[in-house]
């Protein structure tokens, strides 16, 4: 990435975490919710401080250059469309928590968990106000865009596009879980559960959401946008389970080998089973699934795989598939702006190197 285009992604993410603070304090105070309810501002609270604690707020910088992509004056709709796609992320946080029996998330709590420890006696209480958290947020999320001050059409249209992520996404955790009960699904299917689980709610929305605000009819591109989300969605699951393996624990603030525990059969996991001997692979299937499987048996596990130049060959994939995105975006340039051309070329070659 350029220095300027850093600069831009920077001022995005400062300025949306404001935004997202006042948010959450403008919404504590005018949710209809009973008087002598506390469970209700709990829960508030709780997703608060798991939204809050976000990252680099990647999706709202792709919403942003999206626009840019049409026009660099001010666009209305830009705050409400990134409140309701990270209002959509949090659902999904506490959703995915609750899923994989996660304690943690972006350094605290996650929600399950913060539920399961006020209400120790409760089991089944904790595991239903978890639910009801992510799909308070996923309303919440539906209605920061039904208040967007846009003209109705462009309203409706950003309502449509964030409920099909929505409901793509849903589709994606069935389709994640199910794979995981193949012997060993191919590569097509690892391609189809990151483009509906990540790619279309993180990488099209945006694109679509950003495009429709700034006065553009995205439906007239949509082959090509969903081509770049699909690849770069691709690119950043690759990314992901890569750096569960052969990632650096400290820096990533995490232990490696959780998806090995949890028996999922990721682009790494096929990627070890694909390049290992009969003794190799005996190793590998025995730690996969085993939710006691030792540092140890994850560090020989990875030594493995870096004995077989795994690492290597996945570099060489998502290269290869951020490439073909990049590719996609320069197609851009007679169309669209120059300078957020640029953003969406650099941005799947980025994403890889982050892998290192």
């Amino acid at each position: 990435m350029t220095q300027q285009i850093l600069e831009r992604v920077a001022g995005y993410e400062r300025r949306f975490n404001t935004l997202f603070a006042e948010y959450f304090e403008a919404v504590s105070a005018r949710l209809d919710a009973p008087s002598f309810s506390r469970f209700t501002p709990d829960c508030l609270r709780l997703l608060r401080e798991l939204s809050l604690r976000g990252g680099k707020r990647m999706r709202v910088v792709l919403l942003h250059e999206a626009a840019r992509l049409a026009t660099d004056e001010p666009v209305d709709g830009l705050d409400a469309a990134a409140l309701s796609i990270e209002l959509l992320q949090t659902h999904g946080l506490v959703h995915d928590d609750l899923i994989d029996d996660s304690p943690t998330r972006r350094g605290g709590p996650s929600t399950y968990y913060a539920y399961r420890e006020r209400f120790p006696a409760h089991p089944q209480a904790a595991l239903g106000l978890t639910v009801l958290a992510g799909d308070l947020a996923l309303a919440l999320s539906l209605q920061a865009l039904l208040e967007a001050k846009v003209p109705v059409p462009v309203r409706q249209a950003m309502v449509e596009v964030q409920t099909r992520a929505a409901a793509d996404t849903f589709v994606g955790q069935i389709v994640d879980l199910e794979r995981d009960f193949a012997a060993a699904p191919d590569e097509d299917v690892l391609h189809c559960v990151a483009d509906y689980k990540s790619a279309r709610y993180s990488i099209l929305a945006p694109l679509q959401l950003g495009l429709l605000a700034a006065g553009e009819q995205p439906a007239l591109f949509e082959k090509e946008l969903r081509e770049y989300a699909r690849l770069v969605g691709i690119c950043g699951q690759m990314r992901d389970d890569y750096l569960d393996l052969f990632g650096d624990a400290a820096t990533m603030g995490k232990p490696t080998g959780t998806d090995l525990r949890d028996g999922k059969h990721s682009y790494t996991v096929r990627a070890l089973l694909a390049a290992v001997d009969d003794a190799e692979r005996h190793v590998v299937e025995a730690a996969l699934g085993d939710p006691s499987c030792t540092l140890e048996t994850i560090a020989a596990v990875r030594e493995i795989g870096e004995h077989r130049g795994v690492p290597g060959r996945m570099e060489a994939d998502m290269r290869r598939h951020a490439q073909q995105a990049s590719a996609v975006a320069v197609g851009w340039r007679s169309r669209w702006r120059e300078e957020a051309v640029a953003f969406f070329e650099l941005l799947p070659l980025w994403s890889v190197e982050r892998a290192r």
